[in-house]
């Protein structure tokens, strides 16, 4: 993630390290790993028993899988058609290729009020962007008003989970946050304030509430925008998006192309298995819908800012482009082995777990170490996709990714034509994996290598030289059989085969 959060310092952080290296850092940290287990446990038994209510929820998904498929088919024509409808009903378009362009346009709009304060719904699309802090850049404070966001937004820290951005912390450490950074911001948190839940929602409850009052323009994202209509919908559990999408004179929605549904009806499906998915209930609390402006209620004035960022490149990659059908409802973070050992931070990205190890190198393209390194944070285990409301083939879109760190890097369209642009080292790996496509279209070949490999076995080394270390020093190799299977089957079943 680019910049920081307000409060930390302005100038580009260093580059994050590649995953391997953050995750041996994270899985040392008894807090972090005990935060992280109670808290995707939890969540996933809940989400189980939410889902298993629903007779038809294999219907549903498969529903959710086609629409989004079909709406990325022909995207071109529902954004042309959300934006008429959203224009119709009285809001203003604005299109961003990039983060920078959608950073100018929204700090365009802020300053062209007159403001120097907005307040946020939670959104990862602004995450994505460092639209925080290209605000404080023009001098605009950005206040958070999600529990989880503020949390993370005084602890000077970084987002570690889609749904709960602080699940990396437990409430001893959300008291001390409250009691030493809620005063710089605002109204300081009460004296005596406790570890308790209760207390500690009253305190930001009291702590935002002024914010929500005095604030002339308020940030959002969506969760869906509906081209038919132009209506924008958020969907939440605290009520503190609805106070700034409501309150505000003026509202300005960041939101990725992809978040577009073609009509209410499709609408329908993602309200069931979003909520369940995400969140384990039934319905959201707090299902936000508007629509353009109007005179007697809401925001006078509406900014849609449309955000491509590296999205369109995605739709070009037949394989990858699955990853923009997700709906961010978290469920394969809480399902991941990996995710839950090594923690958001180590993604290097505000998308992380296995969601993020195949959107994060597709919208930043496989160029640095971190984006060429997360295709390989997973064991391939595939809990990810059993869970996934809108069936993405997460271990599918993994191997293919690894596929174009090795033989190129990053998909890109030249006129018509998709091409992989040629990507710097992994030269060895690329060597053995060409020599093992050679040995497998040779089966004499293959067959003499087995029959050599079966003979040579006691003199085999149990780890790897050179760079192979880094595979066998955490894995056992395998042992080499006595026999090649085909010896074996050839041993043991040719006579049979043959009715003798």
């Amino acid at each position: 993630m680019s910049g920081t959060y307000l409060g930390m310092p302005a100038f580009p952080p260093p580059p994050p390290p590649a995953f391997p290296e953050a995750a041996r850092d994270a899985v040392h940290d008894q807090t972090l790993r005990g935060n992280l287990r109670h808290a995707t446990h939890t969540i996933r038994a809940k989400r189980a028993r939410a889902v298993a209510e629903v007779s038809d929820w294999a219907a549903l998904r498969e529903a959710g899988m086609r629409i989004k498929d079909h709406t990325l088919r022909h995207l071109d024509r529902y954004l042309v058609q959300l934006e008429e409808s959203v224009t119709a009903a009285g809001g203003t378009v604005h299109w961003a290729v990039d983060a920078d362009e959608a950073n100018r346009i929204v700090a365009g709009l802020v300053k062209a009020t007159g403001e120097t304060e907005v307040v946020k719904v939670k959104s990862m699309a602004t995450q994505e962007i460092g639209l925080n802090e290209a605000l404080e850049a023009e001098g605009i404070r950005a206040y958070e008003t999600d529990l989880a966001e503020l949390i993370v937004q005084l602890g000077r820290d970084r987002p570690s989970h889609i749904l709960v951005p602080a699940i990396h912390r437990n409430r001893g450490e959300i008291r001390d946050i409250f009691r030493q950074e809620m005063g710089e911001w605002g109204r300081p948190a009460p004296e005596g304030l406790t570890d308790t839940p209760a207390e500690l929602a009253e305190a930001a409850r009291l702590h935002l509430r002024e914010k929500f009052l005095r604030a002339k323009v308020g940030v959002s994202g969506a969760n869906f925008m509906v081209a038919e209509t132009g209506t924008l919908v958020v969907v939440e559990s605290e009520g503190n998006g609805r106070m700034c999408l409501t309150l505000p004179e003026t509202l300005i929605s960041v939101v990725g192309i992809e978040k577009i549904l073609p009509t209410w009806q499709d609408l329908e499906v993602f309200l069931q298995t979003l909520p369940r998915s995400s969140t384990a209930e039934r319905m959201n609390p707090y299902t936000s819908m508007w629509t353009g402006t109007t005179d007697e209620d809401g925001p006078r004035t509406f900014h849609l800012v449309l955000l491509d960022n590296g999205r369109t490149d995605t739709l070009a990659d037949e394989v990858g482009r699955q990853a923009l059908r997700c709906i961010r409802c978290s469920a394969c973070l809480n399902v991941c082995p990996v995710y839950e050992r090594a923690g958001g931070h180590a993604y290097g990205s505000v998308y992380p777990g296995p969601i993020g190890a195949i959107l994060s190198p597709q919208l930043r393209g496989i160029a640095s170490e971190i984006d060429a390194s997360l295709p390989y944070a997973s064991s391939l285990c595939g809990a990810c996709y059993e869970v996934c409301p809108v069936a993405i083939d997460i271990p599918e879109v993994l191997v293919h990714l690894r596929e174009r760190v090795v033989e190129g890097g990053r998909t890109t369209r030249e006129g018509n034509k998709v091409v992989l642009r040629p990507a710097k080292g992994h030269a060895a790996e690329r060597a053995a994996m060409r020599a093992a496509r050679w040995a497998f279209t040779h089966p004499g070949a293959l067959r003499t290598g087995q029959r050599l490999a079966s003979r040579t076995r006691r003199f085999h080394p149990r780890t790897l030289p050179g760079p192979g270390r880094a595979w066998s020093g955490t894995r056992d190799l395998p042992p080499v059989p006595a026999e090649p299977f085909r010896d074996w089957w050839q041993r043991t079943h040719d006579g049979r085969d043959r009715g003798e």
